[in-house]
């Protein structure tokens, strides 16, 4: 799988996530920084395909590092109000943005 589908795949499971949360609970804060990461990745999401191969490492690092920080603090706010499997959902998904910040 390459680079890019990977990348839009994270975006998916990210706006998958989301569909879920909201069916489940309010909007709360945690759900407001999934928001704020899904709306990062999804600035590149159309265009990461045609980034030359060169260059991915330099235009993804940045998006893709402020993604996972967005979802690190919406993991946080969940785990601190009881909400562990929300935790580990996103946990999940910081782990697949992790895998792939390795593979760049």
């Amino acid at each position: 799988m390459s680079i890019s589908e990977r990348y839009r795949d994270i975006v998916t499971n990210i706006d998958s996530f989301l569909d879920q949360s909201r069916e489940s609970a309010a909007v709360a804060k945690e759900t407001r920084q999934v928001e704020k990461a899904l709306a990062t990745l999804r600035e590149l999401a159309e265009s990461v395909g045609e980034i030359p191969r060169i260059r991915l490492e330099n235009e993804l690092t940045p998006v893709l590092l402020k993604a996972h920080s967005q979802l690190d603090r919406a993991r946080l706010l969940c785990e601190e109000g009881g909400a562990e499997d929300a935790g580990a959902a996103i946990w999940e998904l910081e782990q697949q943005i992790y895998r792939l910040l390795n593979d760049l």
